[in-house]
Parts: structure tokens; C-alpha cells; sequence
């Protein structure tokens, strides 16, 4: 294998355009690239320059290797930009967008510790369940709940979305506890409007996919609200833990049949694709994934639950998840 430097040097002096340009360039003597030239050409066992005493010009397979030896000098500019990067301190303003209740309830308590660790970092956060697109709201982070990542992003996973079927211990005290999702139906099951299935809930355990009629004297379209009157012990909903973890920790409310639900959904950090991503997006994204942590911290107690949602769901913690069809029409 050549050494790879010079091919650097050659493409520095065709850039150049002359041997004492490219020298002055690159801080060394014009000797040196004269020799560092001379070299490749020997080493390549054919001419690659043409020289006059004013004047280079390429060769038939100068020009061929020219191409070749700027690549090489692109991938070396960058490599030193990435190192250099690394230890640059984050600057600038950072655009986020967050969805209402994950983005109120986790990500903006988050942002105090995010501000004190990079002063020199601000945050315009927006938090909307209608993000948009990521270039043409100029976003550099979105934070989403889905199933799967829009086209055209990097997604870095950090947590899964697993619901819970849950009531306050009180509820189940007077009406008894469903020990099969059958038994739901005996229940005053409160719905999430926004549900895919209204008047149904889907479940998947040991016998196979379970589609369960529900019914039940209210309806939210929030599960923030919809949270609150379980609490209240108005009956059954099936919440998300980020929601309710902390109330499930404090023994507010009971988790039932954890072995019947699965993950299905997923909490992203999502945003463009980019050959050298800015220190502010990878350093808010690395301190996200330390701040929810392997295991999200208000599913921590849950660990039971841990265990019979894993059987039933394939998560990686903080997995990058490269959803980049075509991804070149976005860059």
C-alpha cells in the first residue's frame, strides 16, 4: 500500500496549482513536496506532472490518480474536523421539538441540568404533537413517540413506550382484579379517544393476539387527563408508564397484566443525516440517553413489568436506528 500522504501532497500542489504554493499551504519546504511528489511517481512507476519553470500540468494519468488523491485529502480534512470536534466546546442555538406530554413531563425538567453542564448553548423548544418536518420547521432535534421513524432521519432510540393497564388499589379492592383480559369487559374500562380502535383493546400474551371489547363511562383524548381520573378511581385505562410510572412507584396505582402487553412504540430522538453532526445535536442526545438511562428511570421499580414486557418486545436501550431511504435528497 502507498503511503497515503502523498497522494495529500500531490493533491495539495494540483490544488495549488504550483509546487511553493502547495509548500506555503501546507507550512512545509518546496523540497519536500518536490521530493514527496517525485516519490509517488517512482513509486507508481509513471509520471504524474509535466513541469516547466513557471508552469505544472497533468499528466494522462495524473489526471486519472488527481481524483483519487483529493478524495483521500476530503477524508483526511475530515477526519481531522471530526477529532477536532470532539473537543470543541457546544455553542450556539439548539431548535428542538417535543411532543406535549412526554416533551412537559421529561424532556423541560431535563433542560436545567442540559444549560448548566454547556452554558454556552441556548434551547428554543417547542413542544406540539404536530412537529412538522425537521427542515422545513428548521428543527436540529425532534423528540418523537412512534412506531417507526419518519424517512430521511437518523433516529437514536431512547426508550421504549410500554402501556399499562392500571387502577388505583382502592378500584380493585371494590371491583376485584382482572386476571385475564377477558375479565376486562366486566370493568368500567376508560378509553384514550385518540386510540387507533376505539371500543376495543388489543392485547398479545401466551395464547396469541387477544382482541377485547371494552366499554366504559368516559373518554379522553389526553392521557395526561385520562391519567387523572384514574387516579381519582373512576375505573381501568391503559396508560403509558412515562405517564403514570411515577404514581405506579408511590403504590397510587396497580399494574395488572403486564404479560399481555408489548412494546409497540418507541421514544426517538430524531434528526438530519449529516457526514460531521454539530457538537451542540450530539452532545444534547448523548445527555438525553444518560438522563433516561438504560433502563428509564420511571420504569426503574417496575421490575416485574421489566421482565414480562421484554419477553414480549424486542428493545435495545438508546439503539441508533438509521432511517435514511434516499436520505440524499435531504442533506
Amino acid at each position: 500500500m502507498q503511503d497515503l500522504n502523498l497522494f495529500i501532497i500531490f493533491a495539495r500542489v494540483v490544488e495549488a496549482g504550483s509546487f511553493s504554493e502547495a509548500a506555503r499551504r501546507m507550512d512545509i519546504s518546496r523540497a519536500a513536496v518536490s521530493k514527496a511528489v517525485a516519490k509517488l511517481e517512482k513509486d507508481l512507476s509513471t509520471r504524474l506532472l509535466l513541469r516547466s519553470t513557471r508552469h505544472i500540468s497533468l499528466t494522462e494519468t495524473g489526471i486519472a490518480i488527481s481524483g483519487h488523491a483529493t478524495r483521500i485529502l476530503e477524508e483526511a480534512e475530515h477526519a481531522e474536523r471530526a477529532v477536532n470536534s470532539l473537543h470543541a466546546e457546544p455553542r450556539g442555538t439548539l431548535k428542538v421539538s417535543v411532543p406535549s406530554s412526554f416533551g412537559t413531563r421529561h424532556i423541560a425538567p431535563a433542560l436545567p441540568c442540559f444549560l448548566s453542564r454547556y452554558p454556552k448553548i441556548k434551547i428554543d423548544l417547542t413542544i406540539t404533537d404536530h412537529p412538522g418536518d425537521l427542515i422545513e420547521e428548521g428543527y436540529d432535534v425532534q423528540i418523537r413517540v412512534t412506531s417507526e421513524p419518519d424517512l430521511n432521519v437518523v433516529a437514536r432510540k431512547l426508550a421504549p413506550v410500554r402501556r399499562i393497564l392500571c387502577a388505583t388499589p382502592q378500584y380493585f379492592q371494590q371491583w376485584g382484579t382482572p386476571r385475564t383480559p377477558e375479565d376486562l369487559t366486566k370493568h368500567n374500562c376508560l378509553d384514550c379517544a385518540v386510540s387507533a380502535e376505539q371500543g376495543y383493546w388489543r392485547f398479545s400474551g401466551p395464547e396469541g393476539k387477544i382482541k377485547v371489547p371494552i366499554s366504559g363511562t368516559l373518554r379522553i383524548n389526553d392521557n395526561d387527563a385520562l391519567a387523572q381520573a384514574v387516579l381519582y378511581g373512576s375505573g381501568i385505562a391503559l396508560l403509558p408508564t412515562y405517564t403514570i410510572g411515577m404514581e405506579l412507584q408511590k403504590g397510587r396505582l396497580q399494574a395488572i397484566l403486564p404479560e399481555y402487553l408489548s412494546v409497540e412504540r418507541h421514544i426517538y430522538a430524531c434528526y438530519l443525516p449529516s457526514r460531521h453532526l454539530p457538537i451542540k445535536i450530539s452532545s444534547f442526545i448523548n445527555f438525553l440517553s444518560e438522563y433516561v438511562g438504560d433502563i428509564p428511570y420511571w420504569d426503574r421499580s417496575l421490575k416485574q413489568t421489566q421482565t414480562n414486557f421484554e419477553r414480549n418486545s424486542e428493545f435495545g436501550a438508546h439503539e441508533e436506528v438509521i432511517s435514511t431511504r434516499n436520505a440524499t435528497n435531504k442533506t
